[in-house]
């Protein structure tokens, strides 16, 4: 076990289980503060804003923490863009507040009819009107953007619809496939890493969900640490071609390398 420079870990069924406290979680956080370790909350929810996901932290799980440390796939999103091509800073968003605030606090603008790029996120309020003006901006010419594939999310009834859930309906409507940002795609961790100012040999990737979190850490070359509080099983995990770096079953479980 090497000393870590840097986490990036996830949150729900790491840090949290839906409204459920992970008492480990909280220790494993005030140790990381403790040693003065950087981290960042990397998340593929694009509807919250850093200050939301700070909010719930402290209001419901006794975490604290700072914006600073919360990297989510809107904010990746529109760091992404930003450095494509400075000329090109108009979008339409499918997505929350969250997605929006994100895309305006890099310069961009909102245009319905000739956007330089569709973004579709998670949207509660989504209509057939949004499709429809994604769908030909697209055919237009419009970049096509995927905030993160998961096509479910868990809550209290079941499994409902994710983001991936609705940006598989504009790539069916306009037949190309969206360039995707969030987990397990390398493009956030990348852009966390910028955010966290490390190199990758210093970091590790932290989460529950071999298929997000650990694909991630692995398709960026990171190491990882499966921690099997949430998602993904031992026999799932065991019939993986590549094993993550460390596995345990809490994250009270970790041993903190201190020089």
């Amino acid at each position: 076990m090497k000393k870590y420079k840097g986490y990036l870990i996830d949150l729900d069924g790491t840090i949290y289980r839906g409204k459920m406290k992970i008492p480990a979680a909280k220790r494993f956080i005030e140790q990381l503060q403790a040693r003065k370790r950087e981290f960042l909350f990397v998340t593929n929810n694009s509807t919250k804003s850093p200050e939301d996901v700070v909010a719930n932290l402290a209001d419901n799980f006794d975490i604290h923490v700072l914006p600073s440390n919360v990297y989510t796939t809107a904010i990746a999103t529109a760091d992404y863009l930003a450095e494509l091509d400075p000329k090109k800073r108009s979008v339409y968003a499918i997505g929350e507040l969250g997605l929006k605030n994100a895309l305006l606090e890099r310069g961009f603008s909102f245009a319905d009819e000739t956007p330089d790029y569709v973004i579709v996120g998670l949207d509660y309020d989504v209509t057939y009107r949004k499709f429809e003006k994604a769908t030909l901006a697209i055919k237009r010419g419009a970049k096509f953007i995927g905030t993160n594939a998961d096509t479910n999310l868990p809550n209290e009834r079941g499994l409902v619809p994710g983001a991936g859930s609705l940006i598989a309906l504009v790539e069916r409507a306009t037949q190309q496939k969206a360039t995707y940002i969030g987990k397990p795609e390398p493009i956030i961790m990348n852009k966390a890493l910028q955010r966290i100012g490390l190199a990758k040999e210093d970091v590790i990737m932290v989460g529950d969900n071999y298929m997000t979190d650990i694909s991630a850490g692995i398709n960026c070359g990171l190491d990882t640490l499966l921690v099997y509080t949430g998602v993904s099983t031992k026999a799932q995990v065991a019939q993986k071609k590549v094993a993550p770096t460390y596995e345990i079953d809490s994250l009270a479980d970790w041993k903190f390398k201190d020089e």
